[in-house]
């Protein structure tokens, strides 16, 4: 699967000043990771994003979400956002700061 490289570029520009996160091909697309876990990344058009169980939860109550399932079972604490939800930059800015603010919690791999 291809993902979506302006999407990515954008991700990566907000990513640019932090030496603390590393690329990696993952699902077909492009996976963004700290410490070890991923966070974000791009599969095809959407964003997806890793969140807490409860904020991912809530999250879902928002316009363009919905669970990642590529397995044909949701992932816990895993959405994916579509290109109307992550078209703003403030969107984008949004849910990249909060799946980075969960990964920071959580062990190192």
């Amino acid at each position: 699967m291809a993902f979506d490289q302006n999407l990515a570029e954008r991700v990566r520009a907000l990513l640019a000043d932090r030496s603390d996160v590393v690329e990696r091909k993952m699902f077909g697309g492009l996976a963004f990771m700290l410490a070890g876990n991923m966070f974000c990344g791009v599969l095809g058009e959407d964003l997806m994003v890793r969140l807490s169980a409860d904020a991912a939860d809530a999250a879902l109550d928002e316009p363009n979400t919905r669970p990642m399932d590529f397995t044909g079972r949701p992932l816990t604490g895993f959405l994916y956002v579509s290109p109307e939800g992550t078209a703003e930059d403030g969107d984008l800015r949004r849910w990249v700061a909060a799946a980075s603010a969960f990964a920071e919690g959580l062990p190192p791999k």
